[in-house]
C-alpha cells in the first residue's frame, strides 16, 4: 500500500470526511481491519481565509507548496489538496514537489463523462465559481461545458461555505437556498451539478436535486484509495 499525504484542515470539517472515507475505502477493498497508510498536514484555516481575503495567492502558493514538501519528506507517495479552492495553487504545488498530486477536477469530471453528460453547474466558494483554474481545467482537459450561478446565488453559496460550513453549522434554510440555487442551474441546462467545495456534501445530497450531484470530496477520495492500492 501507497503511503497517501493529505494537505487538511482547508476546512477540519472536510478533512474528517476525507480521513474517513479513505480508511473506509481501504478496509472494504482489504478486510475489516486493514486502514490507510495516511500522513496528514493540518492547516490553520483561519490564517488560510485570511490570505484568500487579501487575494493573496503567492502566500496561498507558499504555504501549500510547504505543507506538500513537508509530507513528501516524511514519506507521502502521492499527496492530496482537500479543497477545490486550494487548487488554484496546484500546479505550482505540482512543480515543487517530486510525487504524484492527485487533482481534485478530475475524478469529478471522469465521473461526468461516465455518465455521457457535457454540460454541467458548478457550486463552490466565489474563487471557484468565479476564476478560470476550475472552470478551464474542466472545460479544456475535459471537454465540459460549464454553467456558474447568477451573482445572487454566487452570493449565498460562498456566504455559506464560510459562515456556516466550515464551522459545522448545518441549517435547514441555507440547505434550501442551495436547493433553489441548483434548481436554476438545472433550468439553465446543467445535466449534473458538481459540488465544487469539499464542505457542501455536508449539507446536501441527491434528494436535493433534480439532476446528479458530483460529490468532488467522495470523488477525490475514491481516486486517492485506488492510488494506494496501486490501481
Amino acid at each position: 500500500m501507497r503511503t497517501l499525504g493529505v494537505i487538511g484542515g482547508l476546512s477540519w470539517e472536510s478533512t474528517a470526511e476525507y480521513y474517513r472515507l479513505i480508511n473506509q475505502g481501504v478496509r472494504d477493498r482489504l478486510s475489516p481491519s486493514a486502514s490507510a497508510r495516511l500522513l496528514l498536514w493540518s492547516c490553520n484555516f483561519a490564517e488560510i481565509e485570511a490570505l484568500q481575503m487579501r487575494g493573496d495567492w503567492d502566500g496561498l502558493a507558499a504555504a501549500m507548496i510547504e505543507a506538500a514538501q513537508r509530507l513528501e519528506t516524511a514519506g507521502a507517495e502521492g499527496l492530496l489538496i482537500a479543497s477545490n479552492t486550494m487548487h488554484r495553487t496546484a500546479d505550482r504545488v505540482e512543480a515543487a514537489i517530486g510525487v504524484p498530486l492527485l487533482h481534485i477536477v478530475d475524478p469529478g469530471a471522469l465521473a461526468i463523462r461516465n455518465q455521457g453528460l457535457g454540460t454541467v453547474g458548478l457550486l463552490g466558494t466565489r474563487f471557484t465559481m468565479e476564476q478560470d483554474f476550475y472552470r478551464g481545467r474542466l472545460a479544456e482537459r475535459h471537454g465540459l461545458e460549464v454553467i456558474v450561478p447568477d451573482d445572487t446565488d454566487r452570493a449565498t453559496v460562498h456566504r455559506v461555505i464560510y459562515e456556516e460550513l466550515i464551522a459545522g453549522v448545518l441549517r435547514e434554510e441555507s440547505r434550501e437556498a442551495y436547493r433553489q440555487a441548483m434548481r436554476r442551474l438545472v433550468d439553465r441546462g446543467a445535466e449534473a451539478v458538481i459540488l465544487g467545495c469539499t464542505e457542501i456534501a455536508l449539507l446536501v445530497g441527491p434528494g436535493d436535486c433534480p439532476v446528479p450531484l458530483i460529490d468532488t470530496t467522495a470523488l477525490h477520495a475514491a481516486a486517492a484509495i485506488d492510488f494506494a492500492l496501486g490501481g
